[in-house]
């Protein structure tokens, strides 16, 4: 197995099916029901953008796992200082494939790759109710520092 970039959005697509139905069944009031078609159609749209990153774990004759990364740029304003940091927009490997240590080595990856830029932070999200995903970045060391509150009005 080996951590590569790729460039082909039906095989990123396929891989955000897992991803994307944790989504739906946690937040089924936000998240469509997969769609293949549609999926890769943004991928497709995007996959060429010069910021973003998408590695794929791959094996010999399958693929086990994805990340879409992004290099983001802060300019300086009144209110913050200019700063640089990888974010990543999405993370997952197959359910099949899950607690075997791939979701740690994308992350290594992820690691590398800022390190090579000279980025010296990674960011992310995940939605509040994945407990799956708070428990794995918190064992890899990531620290919560901004939340997101929301009201629902009647």
């Amino acid at each position: 197995m080996e951590i590569v970039k790729t460039l082909d959005h039906e095989i990123i697509a396929r891989l955000n099916k897992d991803v994307h139905d944790i989504h739906v069944l946690l937040y089924p009031e936000y998240f469509k029901k997969y769609e293949y078609e549609s999926i890769s159609g943004f991928f497709k749209k995007i996959v060429n953008n010069p910021n973003y990153d998408f590695l794929v774990i791959k094996g010999e004759l399958e693929y086990f796992g994805y990340a879409w990364i992004e290099e983001k740029e802060i300019a300086e304003s009144v209110f913050m200082k200019a700063h640089k940091f990888i974010f990543v927009h999405q993370l997952s490997t197959q359910n099949d494939y899950r607690h075997q240590g791939l979701g740690s080595q994308l992350m290594n990856k992820i690691e590398d790759i800022a390190r090579e830029r000279g980025i010296q932070k990674i960011q992310l999200d995940y939605w509040s109710n994945n407990v799956m995903a708070r428990e794995f970045y918190e064992k890899k060391g990531y620290s919560v520092y901004r939340e997101f509150i929301y009201k629902n009005l009647e």
